[in-house]
Parts: C-alpha cells; structure tokens; sequence
C-alpha cells in the first residue's frame, strides 16, 4: 500500500455521524467533529487547516460528508473523494435509513464503502483528477475558502494534530510480508533454473567423457 493521503472520512445527518473510517488513531476525528458543530446547514463546501493536514467538508441536503486528508494530497483529491462518497451514499440511502439512523447507525454497512473509496481515490489520481475536470471541479475547488482550524472553533491556543500511524503500519506490514514471499519464490525459482543449467552441464560433461573412453559404445 502506497502513503495514505486520506487518513479519516466519516458522513453524517446534522451532527449526526452514522459512518467513518480511518486506519490511525489520534485527536484528528475529535477536532473533524467539532468542526462538524460548527458548520453551516446550507449546501456548501468548506476546508479548514490544521498541522498539514485539511479537514474537508460537504454539505448536501442536511448531510455533511467529511474527509480529512494530509495537505500534500491538495485540494482536488479530498473534494473529487467526497463527490464520490455523496454519489454513493445518496444511491444506497436516499429518502431511507438515513434519515431516522442513530449515531455510527450505518457504519457496519458504509464503513467499509468509505474505506474502499479512500484507497481508490489515493491509487488512481490521475482518474481522479480527469474525472474532476470533467465535471469543472477546478473552478469550484479553487473557489472553497480555506480558513485556518483555530478560528473555526474559537481558540485562542495553537491546536495539535496528533495522528498515530501505529494501526496503519500494520497493513504496510503485510504489504512488506507478501513482497518477501514474491520474493522468496523468485529466488527459489532462479536457484532452480542454476541448478538445472549446473545438472545439465554435468550431464553433458558426463556423456562426453564417455563417449571419448567408449567410442561409438565399445567399451
């Protein structure tokens, strides 16, 4: 698995979260939700900095759809995931569970969704950003004011973003495990072909032998 540009994404109605996802842990999903709390009700897109990182914002119709992302992944990325992730969650729940759901009410069913969505978002920009054009996002992502976290939430003290990437390491960890068995069986597979090519050589030499002792078989 490649660097992991979106770290946390979640949707939710209101205040409401009723799906998230991230592989890390740290104060980031507590910061994303109280700038939840503070968001505008009307159809808007909004992205806020903190610590290199962008915590991404899209309302439609009284849901909210979030992803935070790390700033290097620009702008284009975190907005073109969140068009995704409203497509999809419009189609599944539109005018059903959505709207009488609790909170994490539909994370067993839209948890992995956002997952999935993250990690294609991050394996295929170049998809992602063409699509985006497409649809004359560049336009409206350079319109989105970019507005620094602390003022968001009326602090006067410098906030961390803390993002432990423990959990992450472990999916890197198995990457790391499948790459050494590939390349285990490679290497298996060449010191198998030496040893036929040495058998082979052997073989040969053998015969030669011979047939220099025994001409024509007349030993």
């Amino acid at each position: 698995m490649g660097q992991q540009k979106l770290i946390y994404s979640f949707v939710a109605r209101g205040t409401v979260i009723l799906a998230d996802y991230t592989e890390f842990t740290g104060n980031f999903t507590t910061i994303a939700s109280q700038c939840l709390q503070k968001l505008s009700a009307s159809n808007n897109r909004f992205t806020y900095n903190c610590d290199d990182h962008t915590f991404n914002y899209l309302v439609e119709n009284g849901f909210t759809y979030c992803v935070v992302a790390v700033e290097s992944a620009g702008r284009q990325l975190p907005l073109a995931f969140l068009e995704r992730i409203k497509d999809d969650f419009t189609k599944k729940y539109g005018g059903g569970k959505a709207s009488t759901a609790g909170p994490n009410g539909l994370k067993r069913d839209f948890g992995n969704k956002l997952k999935d969505q993250m990690q294609y978002c991050v394996d295929h920009p170049e998809e992602i950003n063409q699509l985006a054009k497409v649809k004359a996002q560049v336009s409206e992502v350079k319109g989105v004011m970019m507005q620094n976290i602390e003022k968001v939430l009326d602090r006067g003290e410098k906030i961390e973003l803390l993002v432990d990437k423990t959990d992450n390491l472990r999916s890197q960890a198995q990457d790391f495990r499948k790459q050494g068995t590939k390349m285990k069986r490679k290497m298996w597979v060449e010191n198998m072909k030496i040893k036929l090519v040495v058998f082979g050589i052997v073989v040969l030499l053998g015969l030669i032998i011979f047939m220099s002792v025994c001409p024509r078989f007349k030993c």
